[in-house]
């Protein structure tokens, strides 16, 4: 109990964790355990509403680099832990068995060398999978830094894998990290995606074809660590989006660490930044908004406004190109209304077949209809000159609201 306090302690920091995306797989028919969807999944919720369903945790904290933000850096003071892959295949089980998790998200330090800690990774999938027919999630975190051979392996057990690209600049991780490598990281997910898609492939033409890697790979960038603005970030979640064909980049708030190196910031990032680079992500993935025009949201600095989302800093930017009328707009522009969403913009779409839309028809599927009113125009509604008002960004500001030392 102590050793899975600390490493489920030091897994904390790893965004990367979600199970969307793997095959449906279930136990239902008396062979092996677990399951990924249906009956028998239980979610745990901690008192601020976080789903922790997946046993996440690290195989040990122990680390033969030193990575300046990281807290199981080889220069720490701190508690060392480690366990087996036979401990962690048994806590796995445990654990489900008392429905407290769905899966595992098994990550770790580098411990004698990156090969041989990737191998006990390996070897707890394996495990799972072949000695115990287990049917759940597994995510393993992969190292860059071994044997091309045995990072393509972890994908023929795990559900998804994921190589953190750590920094959102070669720059910044040469300077942080200096024992990674940013072209050995490169290539390690490159290797994946070619294994992701010839596997895919295979799985068209052959029914008999091993799976590997349903669930896709994803990484994680650390934000506020290094001087990276929020447009280097956009850009290069662009193009990892385009060059590996990744499920999902996480972004995740630096966090100063005990006895942290001088290099680091003494103060962490503010979170809200962590959430606009979220709503940035949704842009590019689900709205169609190109990389660039996403970095035109952002000010001369290169940062996106905190007070506001990025979608409606972009509109107040390009107001020519609003209002829109929502009985006549295609799709596309829709999509670009500061307020609307996708399944707004997709019953806007399915209602306007039947009649012309009001004000308060829109109203109805959306939060506030205070944010929409510039940007559109119903059949009951023209906002006029409103669309070009100094004060417009003022008016769709939220108010500053007094925070609570002890509330």
């Amino acid at each position: 109990m102590e050793r899975l306090a600390i490493l489920a302690d030091a897994a904390k920091y790893d965004a990367s964790c979600a199970s969307s995306g793997t095959t449906r797989r279930n136990s239902r028919d008396g062979k092996g355990l677990g399951s990924t969807t249906g009956m028998g999944i239980c979610h745990a919720y901690a008192p601020d509403g976080r789903c922790i369903s997946l046993l996440k945790l690290l195989l040990t904290n122990h680390c033969i680099f030193d990575c300046h933000y990281c807290v199981n850096r080889k220069s720490a003071n701190g508690p060392r832990a480690a366990f087996t892959p036979d401990e962690v295949v048994e806590l796995t089980l445990a654990f489900y068995r008392r429905n407290y998790i769905e899966g595992l998200f098994l990550s770790s330090g580098i411990r004698k060398s990156s090969s041989a800690t990737m191998e006990q990774l390996i070897e707890v999938a394996r495990k799972l999978r072949q000695e115990h027919g287990f049917a759940g999630y597994i995510h393993l975190k992969t190292i860059p830094e071994a044997e091309p051979e045995l990072v393509a392996r972890a994908g023929l057990w795990a559900d998804r894998v994921s190589i953190n690209v750590e920094l959102p600049t070669d720059d910044g991780l040469f300077r942080l990290a200096p024992d990674k490598n940013a072209g050995q990281i490169a290539d390690a997910m490159g290797q994946l995606a070619d294994a992701i898609t010839d596997a895919r492939d295979a799985k068209r033409r052959f029914k008999s074809a091993p799976r590997f890697a349903p669930g896709g790979q994803s990484t994680q960038m650390i934000v506020g660590a290094d001087a990276a603005s929020d447009s280097q970030i956009i850009t290069r979640a662009a193009g990892l989006y385009g060059d590996y064909g990744l499920r999902r980049v996480y972004y995740s708030a630096f966090s100063p660490i005990p006895q942290a190196s001088a290099v680091l910031p003494l103060q962490r990032p503010p979170l809200m930044r962590e959430h606009r680079l979220y709503q940035s992500d949704w842009l590019m993935r689900f709205y169609g908004y190109a990389p660039e025009e996403v970095r035109q949201a952002a000010d001369e600095s290169g940062m996106l406004p905190l007070e506001i989302d990025p979608k409606l800093a972009w509109a107040l930017r390009f107001r020519e190109q609003f209002p829109v009328d929502v009985n006549r707009a295609p799709k596309e522009m829709l999509l670009r209304v500061p307020g609307l969403g996708l399944r707004a913009v997709q019953a806007i779409l399915n209602a306007r077949r039947q009649r012309r839309l009001t004000l308060a028809d829109v109203g109805r599927l959306t939060v506030s209809i205070k944010k929409l009113r510039p940007f559109l125009v119903t059949a009951d509604w023209r906002p006029t000159a409103l669309i070009d008002a100094a004060d417009l960004r003022a008016r769709l500001t939220p108010p500053p609201r007094q925070l609570e030392l002890f509330a």
